[in-house]
């Protein structure tokens, strides 16, 4: 289905190499941790800055992390910039990031929202867990004992100081266009050998996505993975219908 790279995935691989490695330079040789620069934070976070919007689609956690968003970007990405197009594919890529910023932190509101009733109502200060939430370049906090012995305000605390970062967002919403466009396309994990039609396959992964996300399974923003993916959909469906139409 592709022979090469596109442009803009290319750059994208690049981009996404250079900064992971940037950040593993700045911790060895400065103590400084980019991804509490770059990396996005709940927008009420003492830790929040607005180009995090963008650059926390750049940032990753591990290798790991970014050797399965890479993967996923070169195999699904080439396939839909060849389709759409650089502009279009670039615009996609950075709104489904987008789109995951917004459903991750408009999922998390509510949360965050009964955490500071119930810690108001037990007598704390809510500008004692801000305070205390404002992370230092290496990524070190202060807090004081009456916020980690009180779960309410220990859970806030994590809120503002635990950044959102990679790619996933933005990835999602490849995936999605890439079973809109390509609904009969044979998929198949490496743990699960065997091919099954993307329109069957991907769903079922978001599905999977919004089970997790309900349950808060696991260390990861599966809504941001949502938010991501609606957009790509909307977006490839929006799309696909003038694809092929002549003036």
């Amino acid at each position: 289905m592709r022979q090469s790279i596109p442009p803009v995935t290319k750059n994208l691989l690049i981009i996404n190499g250079l900064f992971f490695f940037a950040t593993f330079v700045f911790m060895q040789t400065r103590q400084i941790d980019l991804r509490v620069i770059l990396g996005a934070f709940y927008p009420e976070s003492p830790n929040f800055k607005f180009w995090q919007i963008l650059t926390h689609m750049f940032m990753h956690a591990d290798f790991s992390h970014i050797l399965f968003n890479m993967f996923a970007l070169w195999m699904f990405g080439s396939v839909v910039e060849q389709t759409f197009g650089p502009k279009k594919f670039l615009t996609m890529y950075l709104l489904a990031g987008l789109g995951g910023f917004i459903l991750f932190n408009a999922v998390n509101y509510f949360q965050i929202e009964q955490l500071k009733e119930a810690i108001q109502a037990q007598g704390i200060g809510l500008i004692q867990i801000y305070e205390a939430a404002k992370l230092s370049a290496e990524g070190t906090y202060h807090p004081n004992s009456i916020i980690l012995s009180n779960q309410a305000a220990s859970e806030l605390l994590v809120n503002y100081i635990t950044p959102m970062v990679g790619a996933s967002g933005a990835i999602y919403g490849l995936l999605l266009a890439f079973a809109v466009l390509y609904p009969n396309e044979k998929l198949m994990l490496i743990f699960f050998p065997v091919p099954v039609k993307a329109k069957y396959f991907i769903p079922v992964m978001v599905l999977i996505e919004f089970y997790l996300g309900y349950q808060n399974i696991g260390n990861v923003a599966h809504f941001a993975h949502l938010g991501g993916g609606l957009i790509g959909f909307l977006l490839a469906r929006y799309w696909k219908k003038n694809l092929y139409r002549r003036n």
